[in-house]
Order: structure tokens, then sequence, then C-alpha cells
């Protein structure tokens, strides 16, 4: 028989591995391809069986929202005078803790700081993961330009984050995520964090003309990439294309184990109980290879 906790819930009380399990996709840059992940991040549950809810909690863009067949849910979170509530992500925790299923939630660059300074001081982590309840951490880190303003970002989530549950998206659509001569995984802004980060996932830069185009075409007519390869508004090349990213990112995610949230946790488990320094956990960091 469950014990009550002091939140009313059962403690340690679980929905299985259908259960539910959030995955909060933030970072304070905008434009860095946020709401791309967490439609990717979506479809791959989907694909996998799992019962997803989207909530876009953007309160200015809305983009996850524009993707019609991911049924988004748009959070309300702006007052009268325009200003962001944070009390109103009391009721979407609530949702986090009795609800099943697979949450993804993009916060937007606008609600970065009103979201996870609500979660660091609320303890949400905490309070979910006290229901058996798992929650992701998926920060997208940016090359080019837009790498400073990332690394900022995971710098923020990955100090305050209780646990080892940050996945990093290596996103390299605007150049490679590197400075001076050293790739993420060597900086020091990971070496801090290394016992923070379960895993990474690679966005590879391909041929612009060619792959980009496609992804391009895909992103703009806010299409999955299911809707895509099925729609006969793309030529079978651009189908094939598509097939490839989605093949190389599955796999990649797969080998998390996002879609299992026992085994996950059991792999972060182990993670913790076998760090043995900085270079073991940047070796874990390293994307799954791509195939093109």
């Amino acid at each position: 028989m469950s014990e009550m906790g002091w939140n009313g819930h059962a403690s340690g009380q679980a929905t299985g591995s259908s259960g539910a399990v959030v995955h909060l996709v933030l970072q304070g840059k905008g434009g860095i391809g946020k709401s791309v992940v967490a439609s990717w991040l979506a479809e791959y549950l989907l694909d996998r069986g799992q019962q997803v809810h989207c909530i876009d909690g953007d309160p200015v863009n809305r983009s996850l929202a524009q993707y019609k067949s991911l049924q988004v849910e748009k959070l309300d979170l702006v007052n009268e005078e325009g200003v962001i509530v944070r009390t109103r992500y009391d009721e979407l925790l609530e949702r986090f803790a009795t609800g099943e299923g697979a949450f993804v939630v993009d916060s937007g660059a606008t609600a970065f700081l009103p979201l996870w300074s609500y979660i660091v001081e609320t303890e949400v982590i905490r309070v979910l993961k006290d229901l058996g309840r798992k929650v992701y951490v998926h920060c997208v880190v940016s090359g080019g330009e837009m790498l400073s303003d990332s690394l900022l970002g995971f710098d923020t989530l990955a100090s305050s984050t209780p646990d080892r549950n940050v996945v990093v998206w290596i996103n390299e659509y605007f150049g490679a995520v590197a400075r001076d001569g050293k790739t993420f995984d060597q900086m020091n802004v990971f070496q801090r964090h290394a016992g923070k980060v379960l895993g990474a996932i690679g966005i590879p830069q391909r041929s612009p003309d060619t792959f980009g185009a496609s992804i391009l075409l895909m992103r703009e007519r806010k299409l999955t990439f299911g809707e895509a390869i099925h729609s006969s508004q793309f030529l079978l090349a651009q189908k094939s294309r598509l097939h490839i990213v989605r093949r190389d990112l599955f796999d990649q995610l797969d080998h998390l184990h996002l879609a299992d949230a026992s085994a996950a946790e059991e792999r972060a488990e182990m993670q913790q109980a076998g760090a043995a320094g900085v270079t073991d956990s940047a070796t874990r960091l390293e994307p799954e290879p791509i195939h093109s």
C-alpha cells in the first residue's frame, strides 16, 4: 500500500513506462531551433508508441503550435498587461503530477527565465521525482554567432538542475559548435557540468543545397518527417533525404532510451555511479555516428 507524501499524492507513485515523463525544451537564445527540436522529439516519442502531450509555452511566437498534426496546446501565461504570470505554471505542474504520457514543452526564449526560475524556486524536479516522474531538460547549443548565447543558456540550466537529466542538442546548422579548436565536450563550460549531462543528440551540418533545402521546405510548411515523407508535394529524392535525417536522429534518441523512462533512469544512475571524471563524461557526450 502506498504511503501518502507531504504533497497529498502517493509517495513514489508512477504510472509505468507510459506514465508522466516531462521533456522541457529550454534555451534563452531565440531562433536557435527549439521548436524544431520539440517537434522532432514529439514525433519520435509518438513513433515509439508514447502518448504525447505537446505544449507551446512561448507567449510570443507560438512556433510549435503551428505543427497541426501534433495537436499542440497553447499555454496561457500573459495577463492583461502583457506580463508573464509565473503562478500559471502551477496548473501545468499539477498536470505533470497527475497526468499520463509524455509531455513535450517548448518554452520559447521569452519564457526561458520565468519558467526555469519557477522550476528552480518551486523545486519542480524534486517534486515530480518524489512522485516517480522523470524530467528531462533539452538544451540546444548552436554554432556560429549563436554559440556564446547558447553556451550561456546551457550553463544556466546545468548549474541549477539537481539531476543528471540534461540532453544537449548539438545543432551545427549555423556552423560548427567549436571555439579555439575545442569541441563542446572539451570546453570548460561542459567540463564544469559534465555530471549533469545525460547525453547528446547531433544535428550535423549537411549539404545545404540538398539536405538543407529539403529540411527547410519541411520546416517552412510546419510538417513532421512522417507527413513530409508521405506527402505528394515532396519529390522522391527529398523524401529519401528526410528519411535519412529522421533515421539518424531517432537512432540517437533510442541510444538515450528517452522513450523508456525506466531504462533512461537506470542509465543516468549508472553514469552517476561510474563517473570517473571529465574524460569519461566527455566520451559519453559524443553523439551517435551520423550516416549520410
